[in-house]
């Protein structure tokens, strides 16, 4: 890390204001250079950019940061400019001929890490600040970037720690046996960890969706109405409605704000038996779409007694997330479902009038905030990283139980939880793991 980087920090293209971020041990003497005098650290100062030749290219404002009294733990210098694409170009061209190198993607942050400003959790919620498209995800990810992932992990690791270091000074001396009653605590305290592993574990579900948006999918028999509802609940005419069957031939999808929540809404093509081969591909997109929702809405035409559906649309309805929407209600009343789907909420809506329609909103909402899950005081949202190192760790903490209960030599006991303990360090980065991070920082901003 003896480079000084620099990049541009803001998005390209024209605005009001550019930033560009300099990192490394050359920052202090280029803001001096700059400058005309040492720079306070923290104080904003205006002043003139010249570049190499002495040309003005533009009227800057200067920030200097002592390390590691900055955000990658070294001394820092931000500048200020205006937002010409132009200007920025040739403000960095000149950075580069002062002996900056331009930073790779997520280096900045990287070099966070690796100056022990952030741990890697907290690194990638740099990133899903920055994705968020919604309340509950901007939440989740400052709950991250403030170290609540962090924190339950270190957790976790001391309760290991604690076992691991009993076991492995019994096998220190080998003349002490681990006492029954010492193997029993042993047992109890990795169950325990295992336990709350798996509670950590299962807030896997709600990242996603707060993550990359809850996909509900509109699904149902055609002409029920599915794309006049999709219009209705987003809020404008995004699909074609039609009097006849079989209109909507591909998925449609949308993205709109419901409350905390980004939703994704998906309409597809009206299932029936025949149709033309068009409509039938049409159909087979359906069940793709209906076997990947988070939540989907089985959406029926009130003037019609309830349709025939393939078998994996009822098991996929009465198994996962989902909801009986009965439209044009304004026309008949809903009429009954299935006795097997009476666990299942229905509604009864009008896409025509908008009625039942804020019934609908609050009803999916609950069924989102279902999966929202309690660690203690925090609410965490793992991402799909940090449920596979926990998947790891609890492999390797049931190989670890198992030997326990069997009375089995305690240096396979050990590595088992060794094991534990390095898939649960993948999660903070407490682990030598140099192509893991370079995978983690090659989806970053470059100046980020």
């Amino acid at each position: 890390m003896s480079d000084t980087i620099a990049a541009l920090a803001t998005p390209h293209g024209e605005s009001a204001l550019s930033l560009i971020r300099i990192s490394g041990s050359e920052s202090g003497r280029l803001a001096e250079l700059f400058v005309g005098r040492p720079a306070l650290p923290r104080h904003a100062i205006h002043g003139d950019y010249h570049d190499r030749a002495g040309r003005l290219l533009d009227d800057v404002v200067y920030t200097f940061f002592k390390g590691p009294a900055s955000y990658s733990g070294e001394d820092s210098l931000e500048i200020s400019c205006h937002g010409s694409p132009f200007v920025v170009e040739r403000v960095l061209e000149d950075l580069m001929d002062r002996g900056c190198r331009g930073a790779e993607p997520g280096e900045f942050t990287r070099r966070a890490f690796l100056n022990g400003r952030l741990d890697l959790s907290q690194a990638e919620a740099v990133m899903d600040l920055i994705r968020a498209r919604s309340d509950r995800a901007v939440e989740a990810a400052h709950r991250q970037l403030r170290g609540a992932l962090g924190r339950e992990t270190a957790r976790l690791l001391n309760d290991l720690l604690d076992v691991v270091a009993g076991i492995e000074a019994t096998i220190d001396f080998p003349e002490d046996d681990l006492p029954p009653d010492d193997r029993n605590r042993s047992l109890e305290a990795v169950e325990r960890v295992a336990k709350e592993a798996g509670r950590l574990l299962a807030t896997g579900r709600y990242g996603s969706l707060i993550r990359d948006g809850v996909r509900v999918v509109l699904a149902g028999e055609p002409n029920a109405g599915k794309s006049s509802l999709l219009n209705q609940l987003i809020g404008y005419d995004r699909a074609l409605v039609a009097a006849g069957p079989g209109t909507t031939r591909d998925f449609i999808e949308e993205r709109v704000l419901l409350g905390p929540h980004s939703i994704r809404y998906l309409d597809t093509a009206g299932l029936r038996k025949g149709g033309a081969e068009i409509e039938r591909a049409g159909m087979v997109k359906t069940m793709e779409q209906v076997a990947d929702a988070d939540i989907l809405l089985l959406v029926l035409d009130a003037e019609r007694p309830f349709p025939t559906l393939p078998d994996s649309v009822l098991a996929r309805v009465s198994e996962h997330p989902a909801l009986v929407v009965w439209n044009k209600t304004d026309l008949q009343p809903a009429g009954s479902t299935p006795t097997d789907l009476d666990h299942v909420s229905d509604l009864a809506v009008s896409a025509l009038n908008g009625v039942g329609l804020d019934v609908l909103r609050e009803n999916l909402l609950a069924l989102i905030e279902a999966n929202r899950i309690e660690i203690g005081d925090e609410v965490i949202a793992i991402s799909a990283r940090h449920e596979h190192a926990l998947r790891g760790m609890n492999g390797c903490l049931e190989n670890a139980v198992e030997k326990l209960r069997g009375n089995e030599v305690l240096e396979l006991i050990a590595s088992d939880l060794r094991g534990a303990v390095d898939h649960l360090g993948q999660i903070t980065g407490r682990i030598d793991n140099e192509a893991m991070l370079d995978r983690l920082f090659a989806s970053f901003c470059i100046g980020k």
